[in-house]
């Protein structure tokens, strides 16, 4: 089916440059295993997991079954005060994979939400342990935690921040942990652990008692791949620790297996009071996300509550929406049946050897890369973004599909992808960039 501007004039398209995409769409009308068929019926590899959704490959039909027999059995029903099964039986399994302690999952419908939603969790615990004081949260530059009021405020992009005014009050950033000096370095960064020490600053001029969370994506994903040098996040641990300020990690990205554990907290051996989680928790096929909480933090608020009255005022009215859970819980089941955790940390080695490979390229100025998941700077062209925006439209007609953020390339493959998939991946990426 040809598809031209004119049908698509209605939908105000998010993140996108719209006039230019309608007068030349990039439309896919297909998914399968990592592939993409675009409206001409040419193959997209999918070299980003969708939008890092989908770790399990496109069309997995266990998924599809699942959600079409919840559907036929119990559509819709809503949690404020009553509940569905499906919700608590993803609850325990969610909270199976997480770090000891952190055994209480609140659903959202996205990673915005999750965020906004983690925001106001500390929010509610320290007002019941009376310590409303703590209003201030930390966040980073280069920081993406979403799109809502929220997570625009703690985001540290500045494109996604210069059109909306001041935000959301009491919010400070830390520097982002990029350097120049680490340009190609494969892994963690040997240096830039000190960077963590911003936190103790800001808890010297604001007081440390007055500041809620900090919340950090453990690697920075929609600015590129940031991977946080050796010892950073254990720093900004102990800073937390010291002052109890709860730390916040955004797993959007880096949760299911992207950093070859379920999550990235475990992959670095630092374990946060919150996680936030979204995008591979359905495997991209139903909109979800979660918030899942130290015991403490949880307990601390439900035993504030009177017996008998709600305890937190706060949910969505697709919060474990019965259709969602029954999608989420098979792609667990995918997850655990083809070990696909596992796959992705052992292809890593061969994906990070391929991608890096790629330095000689002279529009290529730096590569970072961990576990299954890298990212691509490239030069400057007249303007920022030009450059993105370019080999985004080349690569989709070469037929590969990477998320673009400005003139970064973010490559996070499915995790059932095959060394003869990462070749075809790099050998287009080669192509054109090169050219």
């Amino acid at each position: 089916m040809q598809h031209t501007a004119n049908t698509l004039e209605n939908q105000w398209m998010p993140f996108t440059a719209n006039r230019d995409f309608k007068a030349d769409p990039r439309l896919v009308v297909k998914g399968k295993g990592i592939n993409y068929t675009n409206h001409h019926g040419d193959n997209i590899i999918d070299g980003s997991s969708g939008l890092f959704c989908c770790a399990a490959g496109h069309g997995r039909q266990e998924i599809a079954d699942a959600v079409s027999q919840q559907l036929m059995e119990l559509d819709f029903s809503p949690h404020f005060q009553i509940g569905s099964p499906p919700s608590f039986e993803l609850a325990s399994r969610v909270s199976a994979l997480t770090p000891d302690n952190m055994n209480n999952v609140f659903f959202t419908n996205s990673g915005s939400e999750s965020i906004d939603s983690a925001l106001k969790i500390a929010m509610a615990y320290y007002s019941a342990r009376g310590e409303s004081c703590r209003s201030r949260f930390v966040s980073r530059e280069r920081a993406y935690h979403g799109a809502n009021i929220g997570g625009t405020s703690l985001s540290g992009l500045m494109k996604n921040r210069q059109t909306f005014g001041s935000l959301m009050p009491g919010v400070v950033h830390m520097r982002h942990t990029w350097s120049p000096n680490a340009r190609f370095v494969r892994g963690q960064p040997e240096l830039g652990a000190k960077l963590a020490e911003d936190l103790q600053r800001f808890c010297e001029l604001l007081g440390g008692g007055n500041i809620a969370a900090c919340f950090v994506e453990p690697i920075a994903g929609s600015t590129g791949c940031l991977v946080p040098p050796i010892g950073y996040l254990e720093r900004l641990r102990e800073i937390c620790d010291i002052h109890g300020i709860l730390l916040v990690f955004d797993e959007v990205i880096t949760g299911f297996g992207r950093t070859g554990k379920a999550f990235a907290s475990q992959t670095f051996g630092v374990t946060p009071d919150m996680i936030t989680l979204a995008k591979a928790l359905t495997n991209g096929v139903l909109p979800m996300g979660a918030v899942v909480v130290k015991d403490e933090i949880y307990d601390t608020i439900i035993e504030a509550a009177p017996d008998g009255v709600i305890d937190f005022f706060h949910g969505y009215t697709y919060s474990g929406n019965p259709a969602s859970c029954a999608a989420s819980l098979a792609t667990l089941n995918i997850y655990e049946k083809e070990n696909l955790f596992q796959r992705g940390a052992d292809l890593s080695e061969y994906f990070l050897d391929c991608v890096f490979d790629l330095e000689d390229i002279t529009a290529v100025t730096d590569i970072r890369g961990y576990g299954l998941f890298a990212g691509i700077d490239l030069a400057v062209d007249g303007a920022p973004g030009v450059a993105g925006t370019k080999a985004l439209k080349a690569l989709f007609e070469a037929g590969l599909h990477i998320k673009f953020t400005g003139d970064t390339a973010v490559m996070a493959p499915p995790l059932i992808a095959t060394k003869n998939d990462i070749d075809n991946v790099v050998g287009i990426l080669r192509e054109v960039l090169t050219s």
